[in-house]
């Protein structure tokens, strides 16, 4: 068995996508940052101490996924021609949904999972001083498009 990320030697490299031709890809990545009642109920109303968490995060997670190559070690630079990153105050915490998009020789998994990774911690460093049980969780996956796989769902 050969591994994509391997030399001959078993040394990690960067797989060569030199030779692949652009193509329009995307991918959605999901989250949610748990937080008890009384952080709820203060990002419902705008009484966090540390101000606007919402739109904090939503900026931090776009910046991540447009910095993702620079923290993944194998991961490609590849052009992030679009990024949303939504937040929702549900009644366990925050949900966060990520979708990255691009025309390029790679994918943007990677992208959309730092931009739901990176607007999660930004939640947790805004509101720790009010939880200190405040947690990341299911952080995944959940819809792709394009290069040579096509489409995937979870």
């Amino acid at each position: 068995m050969s591994f994509t990320h391997l030399d001959e030697h078993g040394h990690a490299r960067m797989v060569d996508v030199t030779e692949k031709q652009p193509t329009i890809r995307s991918a959605t990545a999901q989250g949610l940052v748990r937080c008890h009642a009384g952080v709820v109920a203060a990002l419902r109303d705008g009484t966090t101490p540390k101000g606007d968490v919402l739109a904090v995060a939503r900026i931090a997670g776009v910046q991540g996924a447009k910095r993702t190559a620079e923290l993944i070690p194998l991961a490609h630079i590849i052009g992030v021609h679009g990024a949303t990153v939504d937040l929702d105050v549900v009644d366990e915490g925050v949900a966060i949904t990520a979708t990255v998009r691009t025309a390029d020789r790679t994918g943007v998994e990677m992208e959309a999972l730092t931009a739901v990774s990176v607007a999660a911690l930004t939640v947790i460093d805004m509101v720790k001083g009010m939880d200190k049980t405040v947690e990341i969780a299911n952080v995944q996956l959940v819809r792709k498009t394009g290069g040579k796989s096509g489409e995937w769902v979870r």
